[in-house]
């Protein structure tokens, strides 16, 4: 009986493409990528709300709320989205991460340390289940995280014009 590619995988389970998918999938922190629109855009502004704690006191310091009503709100708005951005670029590269890795069709892995780097070369039906698993799970996740992305640019772009204006 032959034995399949799966089994005879010299990376350690740890090390394999696709358990650190299954890991980051099931991690607290990048699993809000994965969620509905609604659950993700309440986490989203869950965190710009929470931002506000450190940025109001900021905004305050330099444009007083009882004086500069508008430029308080833009300037502590702007800086909450600074952590916000934070926060997506944490969730963005840990999934860009895992997608390089079930991308490659070489897996480079250590086996009991940082000084013995190996790399196998993934077996075909191994590169195909991973390129299925970036196409149709990974891939919208990074869409998903690009448009907030975006989104958060033309809101920092608005801002500033009606900055311009008050």
């Amino acid at each position: 009986m032959m034995e399949s590619s799966v089994s005879v995988c010299p990376v350690p389970s740890e090390q394999q493409p696709i358990n650190e998918y299954q890991e980051l999938k099931n991690s607290w922190f990048f699993s809000w990528a994965t969620l509905e629109w609604g659950s993700y855009s309440r986490k989203m502004a869950w965190i710009w709300g929470w931002s506000w704690l450190l940025a109001g006191p900021v905004a305050a310091a330099s444009f007083p709320p009882q004086k500069a009503v508008g430029q308080f709100m833009l300037c502590g708005g702007a800086i909450a989205s600074l952590f916000m951005v934070l926060v997506l670029l944490r969730l963005y590269l840990g999934w860009c991460y895992v997608r390089d890795r079930l991308t490659n069709s070489t897996v480079f892995y250590e086996e009991s340390g940082w000084y013995d780097g190996q790399c196998w070369n993934k077996p075909p039906e191994i590169i195909m289940r991973d390129r299925l698993i970036v196409t149709y799970q990974v891939q919208p996740i990074l869409q998903r995280l690009n448009k907030t992305f975006a989104l958060l640019a033309l809101i920092f772009c608005l801002g500033s014009l009606i900055w311009v204006f008050l």
